[in-house]
Formats: structure tokens, sequence, C-alpha cells
């Protein structure tokens, strides 16, 4: 089975990047990368396109840096406007029932700074929280994040492994039905990558 895979991409800074330069180009043939600080500089967004791209595609990913714990402010935008009550939820909004939804981030800190007793004080899984349960309010399938932590002080062999993982993954999303039960276990879809790369 192939599923159909849009990334939507929202990096105010794109240029300045490092890391997500790299994963830009990991994409493997026939996954539709949608850059939205390219296409909406004016945070104008076409709402109907917006949808037509979601209807279109199986499986939809929110690429983008963490900006003080959240997203960046072109995205939340992307939320608030194209995710329409009637639409993606609420009374007769099923327009996004069953897609699979997951989110590929990176932090400027390192992993360990994400925890309870760290700076941080909580972990990546709980500042996505909300992006968890708009998935789930919008009846789709919320998958674990894949993540590059570090990205200010990643060597470039830890980056080019990010972008060989982050290949692995969406090739395997492309062309396979996915467990999405088995998927869910993990905590980051690195950790799936690892145990399923060189198997």
């Amino acid at each position: 089975m192939s599923n159909r895979v849009l990334i939507l991409f929202a990096h105010p800074l794109f240029e300045k990047s490092r890391v997500n330069k790299m994963l830009v180009n990991s994409y493997p043939a026939g996954v539709t990368f949608h850059d939205l600080y390219e296409h909406y500089p004016d945070f104008n967004i076409d709402i109907e396109k917006e949808k037509d791209l979601l209807t279109e595609h199986d499986i939809i990913i929110w690429q983008h840096p963490i900006y003080w714990y959240s997203c960046p402010a072109l995205l939340k935008q992307w939320i608030d406007l194209v995710l329409e009550a009637g639409w993606a939820y609420g009374p007769g909004g099923i327009a996004l029932k069953g897609k699979s939804v997951f989110q590929v981030i990176t932090t400027g800190a390192p992993e360990h700074s994400y925890q309870k007793e760290a700076n941080n004080r909580f972990t990546i899984r709980q500042f996505l929280a909300p992006f968890d349960q708009t998935a789930t309010l919008c009846k789709m399938n919320y998958l674990p994040p894949f993540v590059t932590h570090g990205s200010h002080r990643i060597h470039k062999e830890q980056v080019n492994e990010q972008a060989d993982a982050y290949y692995f993954l969406l090739e395997h999303l492309t062309n396979n039905d996915p467990d999405l039960e088995a998927l869910k276990k993990y905590n980051y879809l690195n950790d799936w990558v690892k145990e399923n790369q060189l198997s």
C-alpha cells in the first residue's frame, strides 16, 4: 500500500537553519513538500487550498523548530484558520478522520534538558500535548514526533544520521501500511527507526 505524505514546513529563518536544511534534502520521491513561510510570507493563508492539500494526502507532517516550547507563529495560524469547525471537527467535521499526523521538530537544547528535574521542566511529549489534542479532536491518528535535539551543537555526522533516519521513516510511511498502534508505543519515532533501519 502506498500513502500520500504531506509535509507542512514552517521555519521563519530557514536560510539560517543547519539541521532543517539537511532534513529537507531527505525526502524520497512522491512526498509533497509545502513551505508555509514561502507561500504565505504575509500570513494570508489560502484556507481552501490548504484544505484541498489535506484532503489529498493520507499522512500529514508538521515540520518545524521549537519556538518558545511550541511552533512558529505561521503554523499556529494555519491550525487556527484551516482546521475549521464543521470541517475538521465538531458536528459534520470528518474531513480528516482516519488520517495520521505527527511532528518533525528540532530543538536547540539537548534531550536531557527536557525532563522534570531539568531546566525546561517538561518533556517534549508534554510540550506537544496541545497538538496531540488538536489531532484527536479532528479524529486523526497522532503519532510520536521525530526529534533532533541540540541543533546548535550537533555534529555534521549526527545531522547526516538524522537525515538518513528521516528518509528511512518517510520511505516506510510512503510505501507501507504502518502499524499505527505499534508506532504509538514509542516515545520518539527516532526510536522506531533505530530498531528497524538495520533489520
